[in-house]
Formats: C-alpha cells, structure tokens, sequence
C-alpha cells in the first residue's frame, strides 16, 4: 500500500496512474540528446573517482491549458533555494560533489543570485559603437559568476537541465533517477521544485487557445500521481533522498512531513 495525503492506495493503482500520466504525456523533443549528457555525466562522476552525484531540482512546474500553449496555471518558484543549494554543494562542500541542476527555465541560476533583476541591462553598458563592457559596480559580481560557472561546466562537475512544463519535468526526473540508480548510494535527489498537484492530460487538452466568446471556462484537473514513493522505491532505490514541502499551515505541514518519512 502507498500513502498519499494520509490515503492508503494500492501500490498497483498508483502504478498504474504513474504509467498512464507518462503514456499520455508528450514526449521529450530532445530526449536522446538528454539522454546522451546524463550517461555521460554520470560515467564520469561515479566510481572510483571519489565523486558523489547530486541532482538538485529547481523553481516551479506549469500545467499548459492547451497544447499548442497560450494560458497555463503556474506554481510560483523563483529558484533561489535550488541555485544556492547547487553553489554550496559545489564551492562550500568542497566534499567531492558533482550536480545535475534540473530547473525551470527563466529561475534563479548558480551563482547569479547576487545579480540585479534584468542584469543584461543593468550590469552592462556601452563604451562607444562598437564596445560593451561591464558596469563597474557589477564587474565583481559577473565576473565571479562567470569564473564559478565556467569553470564547474568544464570540469564536468555542473550539468544544466531545462524544463518548464509538469511533463517535461517529471519525464526528466525519471530519466535522471533511472541513470543515477548505477551509482547506488553515491547518489542524491535533493527536491526543491516546486511541483504542481493539479494537470490537465495532455489528449484532454484543446489544441488550440481557448476561447472566451462562449462564456464562463469549466475545466477538470486530475491529480498528479505522488511519484515521491516510487522514485524512492524503484527508481533510484539507493539514493539519499530530500524533498521540500510548502505549506500555510503549520500543522498539516507537519503531518505530511511525518508522512513522507513513511
């Protein structure tokens, strides 16, 4: 038995709800691409070489309306949590980490938490017609970004990992715990996206914008399948597992804290 919101549901049932939601779920554009880095990145990071491999996870999932995406529903993250957490295990920890940043495009990046809103136009500025250099005021800060960026990328500790949609994020997700499951316990999931709990299934979904001429929009979410267990269990069953859970009540955040550790 699984449980889910202090439910008790068969583990054949949530099974069979995490199959339908990939089944139905567009499939990954650059999957093999994706596929590619993950192995290699893994390979290179795993044993003997002494490196962990952490998979920090960041900002906040979209559920589209349509397919062909105009209006989706969003759950507000702005990364921060996930970009600082990737710095620390990479510069602080110096404990022999490597990170796959699976984040929503657009959040907070490592090592860019200190930049201005709009740092393109702020940090930057024109020296004559055909010369930019950094503002003063910013050239520490860009330059450090830069340097840390740069330099995690090309040691092949930092692997950056895009998604905006609930599909795209979970279908990761998967890949990534499947790929990490080799490296045993070496391995970390360390959760701090933001996932929403609600979708609409993707051959549910019009295709093109919804229109407000015939009136008032009556539309069914289905719940997202509590994939916390089985990627715990059967995904990457070894790996140090961390999640994050917002809530405004004290109280019920305490019970599915209690829950999760189950």
């Amino acid at each position: 038995m699984a449980l889910t919101n202090g439910l008790e549901i068969p583990k054949e049932v949530l099974e069979a709800e995490i199959k339908s939601f990939f089944d139905s779920a567009p499939p990954l554009k650059n999957r093999d691409d994706v596929s590619e880095k993950l192995e290699a990145f893994v390979k290179k990071n795993s044993q003997p070489s002494g490196t962990r491999v952490v998979c920090v996870t960041s900002g906040g999932t979209t559920v589209p309306l349509e397919q062909r995406c105009v209006r989706y529903i969003d759950n507000f993250s702005s990364g921060h949590r996930g970009a600082a957490s990737t710095e620390y295990f990479l510069s602080v920890l110096k404990a022999g980490y490597a990170v796959i940043f699976l984040y929503r495009r657009g959040t907070c990046q490592p090592y860019c938490r200190s930049l201005p809103d709009d740092p393109l136009l702020k940090c930057l500025e024109i020296v004559d017609e055909s010369n930019i250099q950094v503002h003063q005021s910013h050239s520490q800060a860009v330059g450090s970004a830069i340097t840390k960026t740069h330099a995690a990328v090309e040691d092949g500790l930092l692997l950056k990992l895009p998604f905006t949609i609930i599909f795209e994020y979970l279908q990761l997700l998967q890949m990534v715990a499947f790929t990490m499951r080799r490296i045993g316990p070496h391995a970390m999931l360390y959760l701090a996206v933001a996932v929403s709990d609600f979708y609409v299934p993707w051959k549910s979904m019009a295709e093109h914008k919804i229109q407000s001429g015939s009136g008032p929009l009556d539309m069914r979410l289905v719940q997202v399948p509590k994939m916390l267990l089985v990627l715990r269990k059967d995904w990457a069953p070894m790996a140090f597992c961390i999640s994050f859970k917002l809530e405004t009540d004290s109280k019920i955040l305490l019970e599915k804290a209690d829950m999760a550790l189950r």
